[in-house]
């Protein structure tokens, strides 16, 4: 005899929970029938190894067939099935009080850092009504492993169920959904597979997807397509996985033709419990933006994507997949962002980030040279914002030098304390500064190229940390590039004919031994004047600050070993005055663009000048 009744639980008040609540976004239907599925089967295999249940002979498998003509979907598994009992208990018995306290520990009412936050998977009541959100009707077929009749159950979205004797043979259960009309869309066999393979690419076990007998053209033969991936490789161990493995998951998981940069596997136990493979992309130039996608799992289901919040801001470019099972399904960002066991997976990954690099500089120098100039902006960046990071990879954290080749911080730190008091040298711009770079090089000290503002900023960061090491820019220092002889001529006249032909004080201008083969002057700044024009410059730059160019302590050296400036020593009068007018100008060539009319009067006097000196 049929059993009828009324879902124990006030229907106006549950399915709009349900609804609006758990399952603002109505494809997760499919996410937790499904999930509820697998969660059959993993219980009935989990009973044949403690042996409370008989052998099974057969292949576990969840199958999703669709029916237009019939308007259905449904979800079949070989799982621990229901009786009678069991189904009544599980199905009808929804307490509202206690859908409000399930409601009530997802939105983290309770203590963030318990470990009885199991999820919603496995909570075979809440989960299941979901078909509610696309079904205006809802059947159950199941038979418990155990034995017994099989029992069918059918409710309408009113929550008004009948339960009788079904007709099932095998163990398992169906979920028949009868698609209300506001949720066609859902037949349509490329939406719902497009649906199944966004949740369910990773579930642990086969599900096989198709369409029902019933819509079959004439001819056409019964057949199901496997969908997931029953061992994703965050789940294996990384000794068994190879680098073409790791990068095909990445292409595929993210649509990319290119492999990336490199990876991370991490594997954290107690009291963390996450799995996961962080990647960092490959940019096809400078200016591409990178935009990082973290895809968040719960037990190899779906959850969501591109969360941000379980990496700090610097790796913002990572691509990957995270599975923690010690988070709620019904994540929310405001969750994560608060969230104590959130903030311990991103210094976990921070740490692996360190780990990771010092093996790869352990292990292939010359590969991870060639990487760095790919990932420093990140580093460099990381470093600044987090001292764990630095302290973990100082000794792999290099530079690049002008000639293309790289240097550590620690061989570079070594060699400047030795043998050159401290000093760095940088180029900033190479063109621009190429010939101040080709001084320096000349006379055997490595020039490195800081070409952006994070390089420049992270050179700043390194002096912080030690106080011996001072950067400075090519044109900042000639004292490294002097030689020992002294002038033989009295370069006081000349001191005061540049400061007439460049509009500066007389202490601005100084006379070095630079060499004969040298240019006849060169521009000489003051680094911290200049630091800080940059950084002025950097905030106007960003809407930030209001103010006119910062101007920058600027010197005048001119090279006493030249040939033009002994000749010019013996002008005087206005030829005089165009040739150090001359040789002002190309110092400001050597150091910077021309303004208009810097260029005018340059190629205005030239022939004269050549004809001066020639």
């Amino acid at each position: 005899m049929a059993k009828k009744g009324g879902i124990s639980v006030s229907t106006e008040n549950i399915f709009p929970v349900i609804k609006r609540w758990l399952y603002s976004d109505k494809d997760i239907f499919m996410r937790e029938l499904v999930s509820n599925a697998c969660d059959a089967i993993t219980k009935h295999s989990r009973l044949v190894s403690l042996a409370q249940a008989d052998e099974f002979s057969g292949e576990y498998r969840v199958d999703v067939a669709v029916s237009k003509k019939a308007k259905t979907i449904r979800i079949s598994d070989n799982g621990v099935g229901m009786n009678e009992e069991e189904l009544d208990r599980y199905i009808n018995q929804i307490a509202l009080s206690g859908a409000l306290d399930f409601i009530a520990k997802y939105e983290g009412a309770e203590n963030p850092e318990s470990s009885e936050k199991s999820g919603i998977i496995g909570h075979f009541g809440l989960g299941f009504y979901s078909a509610f959100i696309v079904a205006d009707k809802v059947e159950i077929e199941t038979k418990s492993f155990a034995g017994g009749k099989a029992v069918h159950w059918v409710c309408d979205e009113a929550g008004n169920f009948e339960m009788e004797e079904g007709e099932r043979e095998s163990q398992g259960s169906d979920i028949i959904l009868h698609v209300n009309d506001q949720s066609l869309e859902y037949l349509d066999s490329v939406k719902l597979r497009g649906v199944l393979d966004k949740y369910c690419s990773f579930m642990p076990f086969p599900i096989f997807f198709g369409v029902e007998e019933s819509d079959l053209a004439e001819g056409e033969t019964l057949s199901a397509e496997q969908l997931n991936d029953t061992k994703p490789l965050w789940r294996r161990s990384p000794s068994e996985i190879t680098e073409e493995e790791y990068n095909a998951f990445y292409k595929k998981l993210f649509n990319d033709y290119r492999d990336p940069l490199f990876y991370i596997h991490v594997v954290a136990d107690y009291p963390l419990n996450f799995k996961g493979i962080l990647y960092f992309p490959a940019s096809r130039n400078e200016f591409e933006q990178k935009d990082g996608a973290i895809k968040l799992y719960y037990n190899s289901v779906f959850v969501a994507d591109n969360i941000k919040e379980v990496v700090p801001d610097y790796l913002s470019a990572v691509k990957g997949v995270l599975d923690c099972p010690e988070l709620p399904l019904n994540v929310s960002r405001s969750y994560l962002q608060d969230d104590a066991y959130v903030k311990k997976i991103s210094a976990y990954i921070v740490k692996k980030l360190g780990d990771t690099l010092n093996k790869l500089y352990a292990d292939d120098s010359e590969k991870y040279f060639k990487l760095w100039d790919s990932i420093a902006p990140f580093i460099e960046y990381g470093c600044m914002r987090d001292s764990k990071l630095f302290d973990r990879i100082k000794d792999s954290v290099v530079f690049r030098l002008t000639d293309g080749s790289h240097v550590s911080l620690e061989a570079l730190a070594k060699d400047a304390e030795e043998n050159c008091d401290g000093k760095i040298y940088y180029a900033s711009d190479l063109k621009l500064q190429s010939y101040y770079t080709a001084r320096f090089v000349e006379k055997g000290f490595k020039v490195l190229a800081l070409q952006t503002i994070m390089d420049t900023q992270f050179a700043s960061f390194i002096e912080t940390k030690n106080e011996k090491l001072h950067f400075l820019r090519v044109d900042s220092d000639l004292k490294a590039l002097e030689g020992e002889e002294a002038s033989d001529f009295d370069t006081a006249p000349l001191k005061k004919l540049f400061a007439e032909v460049s509009g500066k004080a007389e202490d601005r201008i100084s006379f070095a031994s630079l060499g004969e083969n040298s240019a006849p002057a060169l521009i000489k700044l003051s680094e911290e004047s200049r630091r800080f024009a940059d950084m002025m410059n950097a905030y106007k730059s960003f809407g930030g600050l209001e103010t006119d160019e910062i101007p920058v302590d600027e010197e005048l050296t001119v090279n006493s070993d030249c040939p033009a400036v002994k000749k010019l020593s013996r002008l005087d009068g206005e030829k005089a005055k165009a040739v150090a007018k001359h040789i002002y100008l190309l110092a400001i060539l050597s150091n910077r663009q021309l303004t208009a009319s810097e260029l005018e009067e340059l190629l205005k006097n030239e022939k004269e000048v050549f004809g001066l000196i020639g």
